[in-house]
């Protein structure tokens, strides 16, 4: 990722809406731009920009804001497209760009292609990249932060405590929250660059929960990088991942006659016991493989209302076309505040199986059909489970890593088959650990 790359982008994003988007009384075509807390987000802003100016498009730019703000600000405003600059949950060192379309979700397989030949063609030519100075747009995070506040009714005296990663949702949470009357303990919102997700967020939860259970609050939220997941932490201490907010949403809508089908999206990585805690009120799971996209193209599919992964990744299509972790965070506020009852309580039907994620740090990668002493170890764990269990093994897509997931009805056998699986493929493709 470096300049020219960013300014590529955003000459190919302004040709591509140039020549698809007639501009509106004979105005420029706009594309929203906005970042996460990154060091390296307002220079990777300008030059995407610029590279917008060169193409005769004209960037508006949000500042930090998340990645599901990007996404409603593109379909409810007067966008061709947005861009948002974020990494998400992975370290401050890395950074990405990623374009969603007027639609709100992310752009058509064709129309990616088309704008890597058309990056590739600007890169040719081996012209400069010019930036273009930006200034944030503060009306464009009031809107994401009414829209927000406009999901739930009332107010919510409540005591959270809530950890924003040094992320995107420094800016817009502390906001959102004061409207609905929450009384908050912040922890992850003094940015500096370079700290996004350093031991705070949603992947690292010891000091959130610390917290809960020193000051006694109702419950803790975390947030990653760019806002797009939220994990929670009951007020007992309890973690609640993205498999019981599933449950708590979808029972809860079920009940109000809100839950299209009575179906609900997970993916492979959801635990077994969210399936027989749904299966038991009569609603029905599917799996996709892991990633937001195939748990939205599975709801659409379906015309399921609520899909999403363990990770935190909630999709309420009712409210959004993408994973917002501030709207999942408040839609369990109202749930809980609601049903008068503990965020624990309510999510106590889930029983759920030894389950253990391991992630090897890989030298190479091969496809995981032609490691054979992997799928043989993995042949090998299946049938000793014979139907009570689970083996997922993939690579993550976004970093060098193998991820072995074992779902098993013991500890033991969890741990027998993580282990010897991680074995085997470093093994076969090294281990840069």
């Amino acid at each position: 990722m470096d300049a020219r790359t960013a300014h590529a982008l955003g000459v190919a994003l302004g040709e591509w809406a140039v020549g698809t988007t007639p501009a509106k009384d004979g105005g420029e075509p706009e594309v929203v731009i906005g970042m996460d807390t990154r060091q390296s987000g307002p220079w990777l802003a300008e030059q995407v920009a610029g590279g917008l100016a060169h193409s005769g498009v004209k960037a508006r730019f949000a500042g930090v804001i998340t990645t599901p703000g990007i996404a409603y600000l593109t379909r409810t405003g007067a966008f061709v497209a947005g861009v948002m600059i974020s990494a998400s949950h992975n370290p401050y060192q890395d950074n990405g760009l990623k374009v969603i379309s007027h639609s709100g979700y992310k752009l058509a397989d064709d129309v990616e292609l088309q704008l890597e030949s058309l990056m590739e063609a600007w890169l040719a030519t081996g012209a400069a990249a010019v930036p273009k100075q930006l200034s944030a747009d503060a009306e464009l995070d009031n809107l994401y932060t009414d829209y927000l506040a406009g999901t739930v009714s009332g107010q919510f005296p409540m005591k959270l405590v809530i950890d924003c990663a040094n992320g995107a949702a420094t800016e817009v949470a502390p906001r959102l929250f004061e409207r609905l009357g929450c009384e908050v303990d912040w922890i992850g919102c003094t940015p500096n660059g370079c700290n996004i997700n350093l031991n705070s967020g949603s992947l690292y939860l010891d000091n959130l929960r610390k917290r809960v259970l020193e000051t006694g609050a109702d419950f803790g939220i975390a947030f990653d990088g760019d806002a797009d997941r939220a994990l929670f932490v009951a007020g007992n201490g309890q973690i609640i991942d993205g498999d019981a907010v599933l449950f708590l949403a979808g029972t809860h809508m079920k009940k109000a006659g809100k839950l299209s089908g009575d179906v609900v999206v997970a993916t492979v990585m959801s635990n077994l016991g969210l399936q027989k805690a749904l299966n038991a009120h009569g609603i029905e799971m599917l799996r996709t493989p892991v990633g937001d996209k195939y748990v939205l193209e599975e709801m659409l599919k379906r015309g399921a209302a609520l899909g999403g992964e363990q990770s935190g990744h909630v999709i309420f299509l009712q409210h959004a076309t993408t994973g917002d972790g501030l709207l999942t965070a408040i839609q369990v506020l109202k749930i809980v505040r609601d049903a008068g009852a503990t965020l624990a309580w309510l999510v106590s039907e889930i029983k759920n199986y030894p389950q253990k994620l391991v992630n090897i740090r890989v030298k190479t990668r091969r496809p995981m059909a032609d490691l054979a002493s992997v799928q043989s170890e993995i042949k090998a764990a299946e049938q000793e489970f014979n139907g009570s269990g689970r083996v997922v093994v993939r690579f993550s897509g976004t970093e060098p890593l193998a991820r072995v997931m074992i779902e098993a009805k013991t500890d033991e056998a969890v741990t027998k088959w993580t282990t010897r699986i991680a074995d085997a493929i470093r093994a076969e493709l090294g281990s840069a650990d």
